[in-house]
């Protein structure tokens, strides 16, 4: 399996649904207009029978922290930083849903941002954990902010030894 930047052109957007109305929306409408502002990127995972079928994506950008909101040990840490990777958005299509492409989908996407960490540094990776998602999110082993139950984070350097990069 390989995730490829979402393609207005060929990817079946409108026939896409995770059964959460918000995420099918912004798929349908806004990610390749973000994308192409340059404020985000999506990255889908084609049906490998039907290239235009999208089974899932995801969206990754930047966004600013607040290190108050991190336990002590990583505000002292990183007291300099104030950036981190961020994944937007996450979905699968309901079709395609309890068959493991949630968890591959999310394993891409962190080897993406750990790939521009590497490039540019920040030491964290963030996410907003939609209805539903938090118990997906805490398996792999991100964490709340000390603030906020559903914004949820991982650092860099867990996600390089739980990968053993």
């Amino acid at each position: 399996m390989q995730s490829v930047q979402l393609d207005k052109k060929r990817h079946d957007r409108k026939g896409f649904d995770c059964g959460v109305e918000a995420l099918n929306n912004y798929l349908k409408l806004m990610a390749n207009q973000q994308s192409s502002k340059d404020n985000s990127r999506t990255y889908v995972l084609e049906n490998s029978t039907d290239r235009n079928k999208i089974i899932g994506f995801y969206t990754l950008t930047m966004t600013n922290i607040d290190l108050k909101a991190l336990p002590n040990n990583l505000q002292k840490k990183h007291q300099n930083s104030n950036s981190a990777g961020l994944i937007a958005r996450l979905a699968v299509d309901k079709r395609y849903a309890k068959e493991g492409y949630g968890a591959w989908l999310l394993i891409d996407a962190l080897k993406k941002l750990l790939e521009a960490s590497d490039i540019v540094g920040f030491p964290i990776i963030v996410v907003d954990a939609k209805e539903g998602a938090f118990d997906f999110y805490k398996q792999f082993g991100f964490v709340s902010f000390l603030d906020e139950d559903n914004r949820l984070f991982i650092t860099v350097a867990d996600i390089k030894s739980s990968l053993e990069i």
